[in-house]
This record gives structure tokens, sequence and C-alpha cells, in this order.
């Protein structure tokens, strides 16, 4: 298991298949999935597909999201990190994007804020990136609220799969 990085209450590692359990109750819920589409997914077998899905962009673009472990209880907390868009998304191709997603009972503890900043020290520290983007739902007030917090500066609005978004980015010297 390799550790990316460590932060006052939280490990942020790989992923492993043994995190399906803590995936399957991420992705089944229908408040976590609220701004991300509304399709929780019904069997484990599908939490393991998002993990290899995963475990395959580490061997092919050197990064991906992470797992997010509260050091206090060594319980899967959720994901984070930044992962590399090949797909065309708002006029931009090849960039890192910024993400967070928590299981509901975690929410409110800073969790999200506490991973996506040392996701972004990580990205241009480590990946030596110059750039990374973030986008979220414009009805999601929480995870705008973290883009902000982190230092991400709205660009404007774009439409995804029609529904409106946020599209957020920040410059390595922009970094706190």
């Amino acid at each position: 298991m390799h550790i990316f990085v460590e932060t006052e209450r939280l490990i942020l590692r790989e992923l492993l298949p043994s995190d399906d359990l803590g995936m399957f109750e991420l992705d089944s819920d229908v408040e976590v999935q609220r701004y991300l589409g509304n399709k929780p997914i019904k069997q484990i077998a599908e939490a393991r597909e998002t993990i290899d899905f995963i475990r395959k962009q580490y061997q092919e673009n050197g990064i991906g999201r992470w797992a997010v472990v509260e050091k206090e209880s060594n319980n899967f907390v959720g994901w984070a990190g930044l992962k590399l868009v090949k797909d065309r998304t708002n006029n931009h191709i090849n960039y890192h994007d910024l993400g967070y997603r928590l299981i509901r009972r975690y929410w409110g503890r800073g969790y999200a804020t506490e991973a996506a900043n040392a996701s972004l020290k990580y990205g241009f520290e480590r990946l030596v990136l110059e750039r990374v983007y973030g986008m979220c739902d414009v009805e999601n007030a929480t995870s705008r609220k973290v883009l902000e917090k982190v230092g991400l500066k709205l660009m404007g609005t774009f439409d995804l799969e029609g529904i409106p978004h946020y599209w957020f980015n920040i410059s390595k010297p922009q970094i706190r």
C-alpha cells in the first residue's frame, strides 16, 4: 500500500480492492450522488469496478483519486485527489481535476478541505503541475465552498450533460 500524503487527521493512500465496502457505502448513498447525476450504485461489484478503474489510472497516468482514511479510527472516509482528465470538458483536455467525495457520516468535519489542500500541495510540489482545475454542480454550495476555501478561483459556468456547473482553477503561484 502506497501512502501519498498524510495530514493532521487523514491518510491519503492508494485505493485498494479491500476498500470495496467503503466505496459501496459511498457510491450507493442517494445524498452523496445528489449532485453527481443521481445514479447510486446497487451492487458491490460496481464499487469494485470503480476501484479497478481508478487503479488503472495510477498506472496509465501516474495519478488518480486516493482513499481518504481517518487516522484516529483507520476508517475509510471516501476519496480525494487529482485525476488526469483526457476527455474534453468545458473546452479543456488533458488537465488535472481536483475532486473529493466523502461518506455522509463524515460530512461537516472539514475532511474535504483538508484532503483538497493536501492534494493541491502534492500536485504543485511533487507533480510540478502549473494549474489544477475543479468543477461542481451550481446547486452544490458545499463543494463550491471547499473549492474556494482551498484557493481555486471561479472562472465561470458551463453545461455538463445538461446541468449547469461552476468551473474553477488555481495556478501554482496561488497555492497557500
